[in-house]
């Protein structure tokens, strides 16, 4: 047997599979010595090979004694090496299990956070469709009442036209000269000149026409919006267009952009009448569009009267120039004769000072002529 393959048989004979086996075949030659020994002491005779073959056997015991020391001690360090391993490895499992758990806590309670938070989101938002939903219940219960409809398109107006136009520009309720009085008349300069609008909002018959089932249902629905339509424009024809006083034309609001669109989609005749009328349907957004050109208008008219006034004041300002410049004129005619003055007055002094200086150098000790006059001296 090579040496190889005798240290493959030692490493398996002493491997931990193999333990009990080596115990087992101790324990064998064991009782195969003892069962020699009896019975070489049993026949009386002592055989020198039994003698040689019990020492052999006592070698061979003593030797497997050592072995299984060997193993044993081998045994208990793998085991204790087994268990030092299990325990590292437990631990190492206990605390990745902790780790785990915590990581999972963590997200449990990250979970529950965003989970109370979006409860509270839908708490608030099932308070918010609750509120909308008694708004819109009370806003239907408005929209049911023709008053009570009327005012919400008047105020709807009413804001549009704050926002947009300055407050000289419009008067609320304003009362004509026929007594009529007009959700709002827009005060423009002539022309046109004031103009009226009136807020109208014909949702029985608009919803009629909505609801229709059929086609038949439909028509009857579609003359009844035209006809509370056309009177509303007859109305506003009647009432708020005065010679001498409106301009030739109104508006009628409607605050809905739905029955503004299917008036003008279906009912293109309704349209045409109004224009006959003089009578412009305006929605928000048009109504919007028209209030912006109102104040390009009112702009336009400010900058006119401003203009007039600048060249007044220029007209003004150039006769002040001119008789400024006479004045000046005149004063600088006052600075030359004062300056003329002045000169011969230069003159006179310069003559004075002369005769004086003759008189200085008269001498009075030349005695007196013939005739009494004074002799210059000698």
């Amino acid at each position: 047997m090579s040496p190889t393959q005798l240290e493959a048989l030692m490493e398996r004979l002493f491997s931990p599979e193999a333990a009990p086996l080596l115990v087992a075949l101790l324990a064998v030659l064991l009782g195969v010595v003892a069962l020699v020994l009896v019975l070489a002491r049993g026949s009386g005779r002592r055989d020198p090979r039994l003698d040689q073959l019990a020492g052999r056997l006592g070698q061979l015991v003593e030797s497997q004694a050592v072995t299984a020391n060997l193993v044993g001690e081998r045994l208990q360090d793998q085991e204790r090496q087994v268990t030092r391993v299990l325990e590292e490895r437990i631990a190492d499992l206990t605390r990745r299990l902790g780790e785990g758990l915590q990581r999972s806590s963590d997200r449990q309670a990250e979970t529950m956070q965003d989970l109370r938070a979006r409860l509270a989101t839908i708490d608030a938002a099932q308070k918010t469709i609750t509120d909308l939903s008694q708004q819109m219940a009370g806003l239907e219960d408005i929209l049911s009442n023709k008053q009570a409809r009327g005012a919400l398109g008047q105020t709807q107006m009413e804001d549009l036209v704050r926002d947009i136009l300055p407050p000289h520009a419009y008067r609320f309720q304003a009362k004509l000269g026929n007594g009529r009085i007009a959700d709002c008349v827009l005060d423009l300069p002539n022309p046109p000149g004031l103009i009226a609008v009136d807020a109208k909002y014909p949702l029985e018959s608009f919803r009629a026409l909505r609801n229709a089932r059929d086609e038949a249902e439909r028509q009857k629905a579609g003359k009844a919006f035209a006809a509370d339509v056309l009177k509303h424009v007859k109305d506003i024809a009647e009432r708020y267009i005065i010679a001498d006083e409106t301009a030739d034309s109104a508006l009628m609001f409607l605050p809905a952009e739905a029955v503004y669109a299917e008036l003008h989609a279906s009912f293109p005749q309704v349209v045409d009448e109004a224009f006959r009328r003089r009578v412009w349907i305006v929605s928000p957004t048009t109504l919007m569009a028209t209030l912006n050109t109102v104040r390009a208008i009112l702009k336009d008219a400010r900058m006119t009267e401003m203009a007039g006034i600048i060249r007044k004041e220029t007209r003004a300002l150039v006769e002040d120039v001119g008789r400024l410049d006479e004045r000046v004129g005149n004063l600088a005619r006052h600075f030359g004769q004062a300056v003329e003055d002045v000169r011969q007055i230069q003159i006179s002094t310069e003559k004075i000072v002369r005769r004086g200086d003759r008189i200085e150098e008269v001498e009075f000790g030349g005695g007196e002529d013939a005739d009494g006059g004074l002799l210059p001296p000698a």
